[in-house]
């Protein structure tokens, strides 16, 4: 088994991952990332990026590509079936980016993985973290190289298996692998659950109407759905599923593959798409010409505890989850990412303790025990609208905004930090 060596290990090529990388390249960092998969995700996951994301890509000259690839929204409507409660204007909160950007998640990992090329640091595809020893100066993982094979004679399949497995040595090492992480058990970090578990289906397709420029939030008095515009025609639908629907309401075979090809599945899921989104959504008149691809995904709300120690740590989802509106989890973790650089390049380069680590731990169990609803919240005032009151602690994990910029938004709403 050979070994390597490297300042800094990122395990997980993902957005996080991804900007992680980028930011200590540029601070000078040795840097390492691997990933399981062969590539940048292939599908269209929409993303949608926050005013705080978008002055950190600024930083690095990324913010005007991402505004270009993607849709520009200004508004977020909440909904209760046909009627239309409230709103939040996104240039109210000020700022350089007064506004979200929703683009597809492929989109934003190639442009990241091309500016991190022209840092000198290529992406290892096709490399698993195995597992970890520790010493009081550095960490071991065991990574093994994976490659493809054909297996089968009746019925060909495709297997991956090990090729290679190897040992870096690296002083610290950071997950940035998602919310099935393999660094978050080895490292020994306990990761608990805080809420109830959620599931939703999402579908993306067209229509023959151009797209309205806002988000669209329906919160029912039992489900959270949303609807998000993409591109020229193109829309996504984000519905919560009850436990009646897990049972069989969602059609089947989708389940088992994102993007469907049989004339009568398609008419059957586009058929699903339209009579859901008129029954939680009496508002949406649009046609749905065609489902492009659909999936269901299942959100528990969790949080490691701690997000690291020593020399491991966590960034992103491998050290938290929660539900899909507000994409809290991808846009907090490009701030983790900022400040675990930041006292990384300190230990490394300007001798400060390894205990220097601590308060970015202490300041993320902060920040997300609120954002989690865990403690504080959002809480109305006296003028606010009796349904934003009755809804504030639904709306807390559907508003776009970090820890530090909730309040902000809220305010807009009736509902201020607890």
């Amino acid at each position: 088994m050979r070994e390597t060596q490297t300042e800094v290990l990122v395990v997980g090529a993902g957005p996080v991952g991804l900007w992680c990388a980028l930011l200590l390249a540029e601070r000078g960092l040795e840097v390492t990332l691997i990933d399981r998969e062969a590539r940048t995700t292939a599908r269209s996951y929409a993303c949608a990026i926050h005013p705080s994301t978008l002055q950190l890509l600024d930083r690095l000259g990324l913010a005007q590509s991402v505004i270009e690839r993607g849709n520009r929204i200004d508004t977020i409507a909440f909904y209760d079936g046909a009627n239309r409660q409230a709103e939040i204007h996104m240039a109210k909160s000020g700022g350089e980016f007064p506004f979200l950007v929703i683009l597809p998640q492929s989109s934003l990992e190639d442009l990241l993985e091309q500016r991190l090329r022209a840092a000198g640091v290529r992406v290892h595809w096709n490399h698993r973290f195995e597992g970890l020893t520790e010493d009081e100066e550095t960490v071991s993982a065991t990574i093994e190289e994976l490659e493809g094979t054909s297996t089968g004679y009746i019925v060909p399949h495709w297997e991956t298996v090990v090729k290679n497995r190897a040992t870096m040595r690296t002083q610290f090492l950071i997950g940035a692998d998602g919310h099935n992480s393999m660094v978050r058990p080895r490292a020994g970090l306990e990761y608990q659950k805080v809420g109830e578990t959620e599931s939703f289906a999402a579908f993306e397709f067209e229509t023959r109407e151009k797209t309205v420029n806002e988000l669209r939030v329906v919160l029912d008095g039992t489900t959270t759905n949303v609807l998000w515009p993409l591109a020229e025609n193109r829309y996504r639908w984000t519905f919560q599923l009850l436990r009646s629907e897990l049972s069989g309401d969602f059609p089947e075979k989708e389940r088992r593959s994102v993007r469907v090809a049989e004339p009568n599945v398609d008419e059957r899921v586009r058929q699903y798409v339209q009579k859901v989104a008129q029954q939680r959504a009496p508002w949406f008149n649009n046609e749905v010409s065609r489902v492009d691809w659909c999936t269901e995904v299942t959100f528990e709300r969790r949080l490691a505890k701690p997000f690291g120690r020593k020399r491991c740590w966590l960034a992103g989802d491998a050290a938290h989850q929660t539900g899909p509106v507000g994409v809290q989890s991808m846009n907090m973790g490009f701030s983790e990412a900022e400040a675990l650089g930041s006292i990384l390049c300190k230990v490394l380069r300007e001798a400060a303790p390894l205990e220097s680590l601590d308060s970015y731990d202490r300041d993320l169990q902060t920040a997300w025990r609120m954002l989690l609803g865990l403690s504080g919240g959002l809480k109305p005032i006296a003028q606010a609208n009796p349904w934003s009151a009755q809804r504030s602690a639904r709306i807390l994990a559907c508003l776009p905004a970090k820890a530090s910029g909730i309040e902000q938004l809220a305010t807009q709403i009736g509902l201020t930090l607890d």
